[in-house]
Parts: structure tokens; C-alpha cells; sequence
């Protein structure tokens, strides 16, 4: 599948019942890029240590299929942060440091980097506003999908039109966390003990981000769902940070997931 020469992004059947709106998006996976090794093919990570002359041609690829120019296909820094920012032109100089983008300016595709943390879409197709947010655990636990949806509404969204779903990211078979780990959630609320399951490693857990991720957006009061893509089990579509670490390889490669409003 590497040897695919276009990106083939995955879909979420949700959002593309808002194709006849002018909404467009997609799930960008590893083939249809020109990166190799540990970076092939589709590698659009700007931090890697990639040749950043093909991160480049990747995301041009990414943006000519989201049908924008390259300059207006955005992702910000991301710092896994609850912070977000709207945004209605190209970014002059830096990227911001946020971990999610809303607009409600045609041309301009929203979108997130991820590699097992979760990338989710968001639109209000009434209201003409759509975001992208990074959501790892970090993210999502401090609230940067309710800040997404709250940035949303500010441009003049509302919740219950909001549709959200979230990319291919990790799942609870592979993502093992340890005893402060799941102390953090449990002493936030007692109730987060449904997304955790023993281990075979005393003391440990199988954390269930997909769930978690979803159930915060139910929670948020918009209509919520997922790919349930799991980014390291399917290698031969998805970069993985745990999966590289667990190799002890030097870098890995990051996925973009983005959004766009068509036209007016």
C-alpha cells in the first residue's frame, strides 16, 4: 500500500452526509506520500527529522485533495494543551501553540497531527463552522474538546448541530498506563473506572481512549462517533508513537486530519 502515489484518506460516514453541504474531510494514512523508511510514505510531520523538503510535498498533497492551496492547509504547534484558536488566514510567521483550530472562512482546511493520540473533526453545517482538535489523553482530560465546541459557538455554532468524530488513534489493546495514570482519572471522577481494564502487569491498566474521547463529546452535548482505527495495530496504515518506542526507533511519522468549508 505504500507504493500508493495519491493519499486515499479514510472517512467518517457522519461527515460525509455533509459532502452536499460543502463540507469536505478527511483522515490522511500513511500511503500516497514520497518519504521512506520509518517516515513512509505520508509523513507530514514539520517536527520529525524527515527530509522537511517531503513533509512539504506531502502536505501539498493533503491540501490538493482538500482542494485548498498548500499555505491554507493549517495545523497548529502542537503542545498537548486544552487551548484553542480560530483562525481565518494563513499563519504569518509561527505557529500557534494550541491543539486546535476552528473558522468559518471557506478555503481554509483545519486540521490535526496525530500518531495514536486522537485527531477529531468537527462541523456545524447550519452555521457554516467546523475544527480540528488533538486530543491525547492529556488533551482530552483537561478539556480541550469542550474548548473546541465552546470556540465553535463563539463563531456562532450550536452544540446540538455540531457533529464530531474522532480519527484513527490508539486502542485500549495496546495502550498500557500505569498506577498515576489512572489515579489522575480516578480522582477526578470515580466514574472514569469503566475505561480502564486490568493488565497483566500488576498495577497497570488498558486505557480506552477511543471511549473516553467519545463519551466527552456525547457529554458535551454535540453528536459524537468514531473510527475505532486503532494506529498501532494497523501498521501498514498508520504511524504510532507507542509502536516506535516499543521498537526503540529513532523517530516516527505523523498523520494530518483535516477539514474544509468548501463554499459559502
Amino acid at each position: 500500500m505504500l507504493n500508493q502515489t495519491r493519499p486515499a484518506p479514510l472517512r467518517s460516514p457522519l461527515l460525509d452526509r455533509l459532502a452536499p453541504e460543502g463540507i469536505r474531510h478527511g483522515y490522511f494514512t500513511r500511503p500516497g506520500g514520497v518519504s521512506s523508511g520509518l517516515y513512509g510514505s505520508l509523513n507530514t510531520g514539520t517536527g520529525s527529522a524527515d527530509d522537511q523538503a517531503l513533509v512539504a510535498e506531502n502536505r501539498r498533497r493533503i491540501a490538493e485533495w482538500m482542494g485548498v492551496a498548500p499555505d491554507r492547509l493549517l495545523t497548529a504547534w502542537q503542545i498537548h494543551s486544552p487551548d484553542v484558536v480560530v483562525v481565518r488566514e494563513p499563519f504569518a510567521g509561527e505557529r500557534p501553540k494550541v491543539d486546535a483550530l476552528v473558522t468559518d472562512r471557506p478555503g481554509i482546511a483545519v486540521g490535526a497531527s496525530s500518531a495514536d493520540c486522537g485527531p477529531v473533526l468537527f462541523a456545524d453545517p447550519n452555521a457554516r463552522v467546523v475544527g480540528a482538535a488533538h486530543a491525547g489523553w492529556k488533551g482530552a482530560f483537561t478539556g480541550i474538546l469542550e474548548n473546541t465546541i465552546s470556540a465553535m459557538e463563539g463563531l456562532g455554532a450550536r452544540r446540538e448541530n455540531i457533529v464530531a468524530v474522532l480519527g484513527p488513534s490508539i486502542s485500549a489493546a495496546n495502550y498500557e498506563v500505569g498506577p498515576e495514570f489512572i489515579d489522575r482519572f480516578m480522582v477526578a471522577n470515580p466514574a472514569n473506572e469503566r475505561y480502564f481494564q486490568p493488565s497483566e502487569k500488576s498495577g497497570h491498566a488498558m486505557f480506552d481512549l477511543n471511549r473516553y474521547t467519545v463519551d466527552r463529546l456525547s457529554a458535551a452535548g454535540v453528536e459524537a462517533d468514531a473510527l475505532y482505527r486503532c494506529t498501532y495495530a494497523e501498521e501498514d496504515l498508520f504511524f504510532s508513537y507507542r509502536r516506535a518506542t516499543h521498537r526503540s526507533e529513532p523517530d516516527y511519522g505523523r498523520h494530518v486530519s483535516a477539514i474544509v468549508l468548501e463554499r459559502n
